[in-house]
């Protein structure tokens, strides 16, 4: 009898403590946005304005003709897709995705398309309109080279003009004997995009950069600032900063010395955020044959930053986000493969080094298909997108989770 009561004391504590540790896990989960659109849709963006999520995307329905389309988030739905272009000879391409941006009223969006058939040539088509979207997209560059244009970054800028930054390969020469081998240099230019879709004040900020690394751009209450891989004559490929001072742009300057080598573009730009003048930036660096994530703050809008905070060394593939939570506080996500599984990380980090949990998102694949996860912090939530691959197929998904539990 005694036996007996010990075992359904104990069955008792079971069924007590798994209960604890269901509640725990429903706490700690990430809560699913449904994304009907998710079966066919690709290359996920997330962007925020004036506390309003919106998730732009490629819908592959049509693999002859891709389609740019886009959703705003309103009481934890995703409201119906509005359609901001399609067409034919895209150049869809897992780590150079479309991107849109809003501001007053306006949404600027672009997507690549193919210049000409035989080699790797594509141009930046944009548009600027209200949020029903237009077909009228013109180019973006000033040039009609048959080279490679792309990796765009945008912003809402002063009055209601956005600043857009973009590599630009027009002054890249493709040998007609060896497919894909260039000579000349990839530069990054900059451009004010107006609220009625004009273009001003085109300016190189640099003559020789990475080939196709992402670019990211900020707006610090000292100005817009622009960062990117840049490519030394020796093939230093590390990460720099130009800053907008007055009427001019400031020469590239490393935010950090990781005197990379590599002969090969690593296809794992840097990505920044800023409130005020405190920026973030999180970068991929694989310089030492030591592959890690990065994070660095700076106080004064980019023009000198602390010491580097090492957020992973271990497998990391990079494909990097940043969101500022405050001026003390980051959240970064990353990839990072863990014997033959890879995941999407995420993790608060404060600027004197201090860290939150180490939370992961998701299990994902480590192929160019999963492309960019991307992540967006709106209120009191932080936000993930990414593709999933199901049976050679991809589904797009959407979750979110409260900041306090990243701390």
């Amino acid at each position: 009898m005694k036996n007996t009561i010990k075992i359904i004391g104990l069955l008792y504590m079971i069924l007590l403590l798994s209960a604890c540790g269901n509640n725990l896990k429903k706490e700690t989960d990430f809560q699913e946005i449904p994304f009907e659109e998710g079966s066919n849709a690709v290359l996920p963006h997330l962007t925020s304005y004036a506390g309003q999520l919106y998730l732009s995307w490629v819908d592959t329905v049509s693999n002859s003709n891709p389609s740019l389309r886009y959703s705003k988030l309103q009481n934890r739905k995703w409201q119906p897709q509005v359609l901001l272009a399609s067409g034919k000879n895209w150049f869809v391409n897992w780590a150079d995705y479309p991107m849109i941006a809003m501001h007053k009223g306006k949404i600027l969006s672009h997507y690549l398309q193919l210049s000409t058939t035989g080699k790797m040539a594509y141009d930046i088509k944009f548009n600027v309109s209200d949020h029903q979207g237009s077909t009228h997209y013109k180019l973006l560059h000033s040039d009609h080279t048959a080279t490679e244009h792309g990796f765009v970054s945008m912003i809402p800028y002063r009055d209601s003009s956005f600043l857009v930054t973009w590599l630009d390969g027009r002054n890249m020469v493709t040998d007609a004997h060896a497919h894909g081998h260039h000579s000349g240099t990839m530069s990054v230019r900059v451009a004010e995009v107006t609220a009625q879709g004009g273009i001003k004040d085109e300016t190189i900020v640099d003559d020789s950069a990475c080939t196709c690394c992402q670019t990211t751009t900020s707006l610090t209450a000292n100005g817009p600032v622009v960062l990117y891989r840049d490519c030394t004559s020796d093939n230093i490929r590390d990460i720099v900063i130009v800053r907008k001072v007055g009427n001019g742009w400031t020469k590239p300057v490393p935010i950090h010395a990781d005197n990379w080598f590599i002969q090969g573009c690593p296809v794992n730009g840097p990505k920044s955020a800023a409130i005020g003048n405190t920026l973030a930036v999180a970068w991929f660096t694989a310089s030492d044959e030591t592959p890690r994530v990065q994070l660095v703050f700076s106080g004064n809008g980019g023009e000198q930053f602390m010491d580097p905070i090492l957020i992973s060394n271990k497998g990391v593939l990079g494909r990097v986000d940043v969101a500022l939570v405050d001026t003390d506080q980051a959240i970064v996500s990353w990839m990072q493969t863990e014997g033959d599984l890879t995941y999407l990380y995420a993790m608060l980090v404060n600027k004197d080094g201090t860290t939150g949990p180490l939370r992961k998102i998701t299990q994902l694949s480590s192929s160019r298909k999963s492309g960019f996860p991307q992540m967006e912090l709106v209120g009191d939530q932080v936000y993930f997108a990414w593709v999933e691959l199901q049976n050679n197929n991809t589904k797009l998904r959407t979750v979110s989770k409260p900041i306090n539990q990243f701390k």
